[in-house]
């Protein structure tokens, strides 16, 4: 029965719950790993990648979902976007968008690498500007930018959202602080706190909060 208790060989930093969860997860390409590699040696806020489950969860969910249309705001190195894009419908198509043209060239050097370069269409630009310029509909939204335009985005991506069709945001436990009342002094934290009750008290939606990794906000559009 020895083989049941197999030691995780994932870093030791990791709790001991997600190393084992890693340990019993489909292993990331070799792809995914230079990038994440490469986010750690480019910038100093390398914690902005979705992390090593969460991509898994965002592939997982595309590939049940299999939408048409994902829009993604905040591409950063292309992380999220590369594993959102995997379970794209045939001819369907993700637009992703950023502010920082210094990270740019990364998204797109692994959007090439990974094959999707076809179906990734990146803008650079005010993320409430493009999403104005965006036709839609889309089947999916993944809001992880600037916390505290949260509810900007969400009411921004709601009428371009398929009826049935799903918001996931990222961080919407923010590190814990949002359990704090206290902690409600920076922008982020207030941002993200004003979200999760925007959210709550939204009739047009129905809505599952996550405690996955830095929390994820689930919405489905009635």
């Amino acid at each position: 029965m020895s083989e049941l208790f197999e030691k995780p060989q994932y870093p030791t930093t990791f709790p001991d719950f997600e190393r084992y969860a890693l340990e019993y997860t489909t292993p990331e390409p070799e792809l995914m790993q230079q990038l994440i590699r490469d986010t750690h040696l480019a910038v100093t806020t390398p914690g902005m990648l979705s992390g090593l489950l969460q991509g898994r969860l965002l592939k997982m969910i595309s590939q049940m979902i299999r939408p048409k249309a994902i829009l993604e705001i905040g591409t950063f190195t292309g992380y999220s976007a590369i594993y959102l894009a995997a379970g794209l419908a045939e001819d369907g198509k993700l637009h992703t968008i950023d502010n920082n043209p210094e990270v740019a060239h990364i998204a797109e050097k692994y959007f090439k690498a990974s094959g999707l370069q076809d179906k990734i269409v990146a803008h650079q630009g005010d993320a409430l500007e493009v999403i104005g310029e965006l036709g839609g509909p889309f089947d999916l939204v993944f809001i992880d930018a600037d916390k505290e335009n949260y509810i900007s985005y969400y009411e921004a991506v709601i009428p371009k959202l398929t009826p049935g069709g799903f918001i996931i945001a990222d961080n919407v436990l923010w590190y814990g602080k949002v359990l704090s009342e206290d902690a409600l002094t920076d922008k982020e934290t207030r941002g993200i706190a004003a979200f999760n009750l925007h959210v709550k008290n939204d009739p047009r939606v129905e809505h599952l909060l996550l405690p996955f990794r830095d929390g994820l906000m689930m919405v489905r559009r009635k």
